[in-house]
């Protein structure tokens, strides 16, 4: 069991964040990784849909011989994951959740600013989170539309990508943020813009770590942490072109990764 997969999937190459951080933590772990570029961005989609899109890459990733899933997706996470562990209960899930607690607990203004898509902040997971633990710290929320897809196209540090930050964080400065809490793992990818707009005196919290300490914490829990010194092998799928996929893997992960395709049909994933 050292030696199996973990598999993680999000809605395109936003969950590259959380393997980047794994393949740091856990360089030996081996991992398969799903892009759903199919239907990305989730944010824009119903619950419904998305709890299916989840279910069905699960049983893809478990059909590959994944023995623990990271939904590396904070919209997936909000829509499908209580579902999910409910309906493969024997399977370990490590899912995405808004760290709005160490922001609560960090800021000295009081002032707290959070972007994610629209159904993170319309789901349970993130309501909960706040209510638990934002009493008494202001949370300024904004869903920075036409992000995911910038960064989707690679579009990293254009203008564009820019001023969709700008509109997003300017007026939170206004109000005298401390804290930007990123709820959406494409997000990290464009830290240094953000870093460039709210400049050093606020802090960005980038969740990847965080989930790489709890998957090597699970792991470590079953006995299933890697074995040897060499790097894991990472197994990658999209469901849409290989050739963009494959170009953004390498340049956000640095390292030369090869891709499968995979296809929906009739609500199924097929390889």
């Amino acid at each position: 069991m050292a030696d199996l997969p973990i598999g993680i999937f999000d809605s395109g190459v936003g969950g590259l964040s959380i393997l980047r951080a794994i393949r740091q933590r856990l360089p030996a772990q081996p991992v398969l990784y799903l892009g759903d570029q199919a239907h990305v961005p989730y944010g824009l989609r119903t619950l419904k849909e998305v709890r299916h899109f989840s279910e069905q890459i699960t049983r893809f990733l478990l059909s590959q011989g994944a023995r623990l899933i990271v939904v590396a997706c904070n919209t997936a996470s909000a829509a499908a994951l209580h579902e999910l562990r409910a309906q493969f209960p024997e399977v370990p899930f490590v899912g995405m959740e808004p760290a709005v607690k160490p922001a609560a607990e960090q800021t000295l203004t009081g002032v707290v600013g959070v972007i994610a898509t629209p159904a993170t902040f319309q789901g349970q997971l993130y309501a909960s989170v706040v209510e638990r633990f934002a009493n008494g710290v202001t949370i300024l929320q904004d869903t920075c539309p036409g992000l995911v897809t910038a960064i989707e196209n690679g579009q990293l540090d254009a203008p564009e990508t820019r001023a969709i930050l700008e509109r997003a964080l300017m007026p939170m400065l206004d109000q005298h943020i401390d804290t930007v809490v990123l709820g959406c793992t494409h997000f990290p990818f464009v830290i240094p813009l953000i870093q460039q707009i709210v400049g050093p005196q606020v802090r960005v919290i980038d969740p990847a770590p965080a989930i790489a300490r709890q998957v090597e914490r699970l792991l470590e829990g079953h006995g299933w942490l890697p074995t040897g010194d060499q790097p894991g092998v990472v197994r990658s799928f999209t469901t849409a072109e290989i050739q963009p996929f494959e170009t953004l893997l390498q340049r956000l992960m640095r390292e030369n990764f090869q891709a499968d395709a995979l296809c929906w049909q009739d609500g199924e994933l097929h390889s």
